[in-house]
C-alpha cells in the first residue's frame, strides 16, 4: 500500500481541507484528517482540483510537430522566410525535411514546383496547418512514387500529373516514407503534465496497429503518464475492457471539407458502427458537413455517446436539433485566439456568429466539452480557457461576444470524464482516481487570469509529477 496526504487545500471553494490517498485513489476528504502516512504535501491554501482532460488532440502529431520546421506565422510569414527555414532545417536521419503549420498567406498555394523553387535539394513534405493536406516537393514526390499511386486524396492536374498536394492521406504517406516508427511521447506527456492535464482523448482516425501499440506502451511504461481515450481504434474494438490506462471511445469519422461522402455511404458506415454497440465521433468543420451528418442521423438514429468534433460552424437553426438528437459537441475556442483574424478575413460576415459556439449550445441544453486539437490548435488548456472567456482574435477583435463563457464554466468543460465529455464534471471525492492538480492559489484567484503558471503540481494516481 502507498499513501499520501495533501494538507491545507481548498476543495470546492472550502479552505483547510485534507485529502488522503492510498493505492492511487482518494480515500478521505475533510478537515484535519488523522494520518500515519509519512508522505505529505502542504497545499498552502491552494486549490486542489481534478486533473484536466483534453477531449480532442493528436498525440503522435504533437510529437512530430515538435521536431518539424515551422512553416507559418508567427515564425514564417513570407516565401523568403520559408525558403530560409527549409534550407536551415537539419532534416531527419533519412535526409527528409518535415514542415508544419503552413498557411497560404505565406507563399500561396504550394505545389511541387513551388516547393522546389524554395528547396529542391532534399525531399520535403509540408503539412497544412489544418492537418488535412500534405504538400511534397519533387524529390519527395519521386520517393513516394506519387505519379504511379492511386490514392483518392492525390490531387492531379488536368493532364493527370500529381500536383504534389495530398489530402487526408496520412497513413498512406507514412507507409511510403523511410521506416522510423511512431515518435516518442515523453516530451508530449511532460508538457501536458505541466499544464495539469492527466487525461487525453487521442482523436487520430483509423490508427494503425503500430500507433495504437506505441501509445499503449508509452502509457504502460510511464513515459506518457496521462490516461488515454482512443477514437481511432477499429470499429470492432472492445470499449468495455480498458487496457491499462488506455480506453476505447467512439469511432472517429472524418467528413472532409475537401470532399464530402455520399449520404448513403455515410449512413451505412454509421449504422455499422452503431450495430457494433459503439458511438461515433464525427469531424464537422463546415455548415455542409454538419447538415449532412444531421440528415444521416435522422435516417440511422443516434446512440448514446455520439459526438461532433470541432463544430467550427454551427448555424443557430441547427442547435435545437443537436439537443434533440442527444449529440455532444467537442469544440476548440482556442482557434479563435490562434486563427481568428484569418476567419474574419476569409469567411462571410454572416458566418462569424456561428464560429466555435459555446454559450448558445450550453444554454440550449447541448452538452459541450473543450479541447485543443493540438498540434493544430494551442495545446495549453489555460490558453483555451482564456480564449473561451474573451474570444479575441490575435489583433484583438472579439468574435461572437454572446458565446463567451466564464472562466469557471470553461474549466468545468475540461473536468468532464473521457467517456462523457459533456457530462457532470469530476470532483475531488472518496473513491475517485487520485489524478489531481494542486494550484498555487485558491481557484477564484486563479480564474481571474487563467494561466499554466498557476499549476504547482500534477498527480497521477497520487504520485506527484512535479512539486
Amino acid at each position: 500500500m502507498t499513501g499520501l496526504v495533501i494538507r491545507n487545500a481548498e476543495v470546492d471553494g472550502v479552505p483547510g481541507i485534507d485529502v488522503s490517498i492510498c493505492d492511487g485513489r482518494i480515500t478521505a476528504v475533510g478537515p484535519k484528517l488523522p494520518t500515519t502516512s509519512a508522505d505529505m504535501i502542504d497545499a498552502d491554501g491552494g486549490a486542489l482540483i481534478p486533473g484536466l482532460h483534453d477531449h480532442h488532440l493528436h498525440l503522435h502529431a504533437m510529437a512530430a510537430d515538435a521536431a518539424s520546421v515551422p512553416c507559418g506565422p508567427p515564425t514564417v510569414r513570407d516565401a523568403a522566410a520559408l525558403a530560409d527555414a527549409l534550407g536551415r532545417a537539419p532534416g531527419d536521419d533519412n535526409g527528409w525535411v518535415r514542415g508544419a503549420g503552413y498557411i497560404e498567406t505565406v507563399a500561396g498555394d504550394l505545389d511541387t514546383d513551388a516547393i522546389d523553387r524554395l528547396h529542391a535539394a532534399r525531399p520535403v513534405r509540408i503539412q497544412h496547418r489544418s492537418g488535412a493536406m500534405w504538400m511534397l516537393n519533387g524529390a519527395a514526390s519521386a520517393a513516394v512514387r506519387l505519379a504511379d499511386a492511386a490514392h483518392p486524396g492525390i490531387e492531379r492536374a488536368p493532364d493527370g500529373r500529381p500536383t504534389g498536394r495530398v489530402w487526408r492521406a496520412d497513413a498512406w504517406l507514412r507507409d511510403r516514407l523511410p521506416p522510423s516508427g511512431p515518435p516518442r511521447l515523453d516530451a508530449v506527456g511532460a508538457a501536458l503534465a505541466r499544464w495539469g492535464i492527466t487525461g487525453v482523448t487521442d482523436a487520430g482516425p483509423d490508427l494503425d496497429p503500430s500507433s495504437r501499440a506505441a501509445i499503449a506502451e508509452s502509457a504502460a511504461d510511464g513515459s506518457l503518464p496521462q490516461r488515454v481515450h482512443l477514437l481511432g481504434a477499429p470499429p470492432d474494438s472492445d470499449t468495455t475492457s480498458p487496457q491499462g490506462r488506455v480506453t476505447v471511445g467512439p469511432y472517429k469519422i472524418v467528413l472532409a471539407d475537401s470532399g464530402l461522402p455520399d449520404l448513403d455511404d455515410l449512413a451505412d458506415r454509421i449504422r455499422d458502427v452503431h450495430d457494433r454497440g459503439r458511438a461515433v465521433a464525427v469531424h464537422c468543420v463546415t455548415r455542409e458537413s454538419l447538415l449532412l451528418l444531421l440528415a444521416v442521423l435522422d435516417d440511422v438514429g443516434t446512440q448514446a455517446g455520439d459526438r461532433i468534433e470541432h463544430g467550427a460552424l454551427i448555424p443557430r437553426e441547427t442547435i435545437d436539433g443537436l439537443r434533440q438528437r442527444g449529440l455532444t459537441v467537442v469544440t476548440q475556442p482556442g482557434f479563435l485566439a490562434h486563427r481568428g483574424d484569418d476567419y474574419l478575413r476569409d469567411l462571410e460576415a454572416i458566418d462569424h456568429p456561428d464560429l466555435y459556439r459555446c454559450r448558445s449550445l450550453i444554454e440550449a441544453g447541448v452538452p459541450v466539452a473543450l479541447s485543443s486539437d493540438a498540434p493544430y490548435g494551442p495545446a495549453d488548456p489555460w490558453a483555451v480557457i482564456t480564449a473561451a472567456v474573451n474570444r479575441r482574435a490575435p489583433t484583438g477583435e472579439i468574435i461572437g461576444i454572446d458565446e463567451c463563457l466564464t472562466a469557471a464554466e470553461a474549466l468545468t468543460r475540461y473536468l468532464t470524464p473521457a467517456d462523457d465529455p459533456g457530462g457532470r464534471p469530476r470532483t475531488v471525492r472518496p473513491g475517485a482516481a487520485a489524478d489531481l492538480v494542486i494550484l498555487h492559489a485558491p481557484l477564484v484567484d486563479v480564474l481571474t487570469a487563467p494561466s499554466a503558471d498557476a499549476v504547482r503540481a500534477t498527480l497521477f494516481g497520487g504520485t506527484p509529477h512535479r512539486i
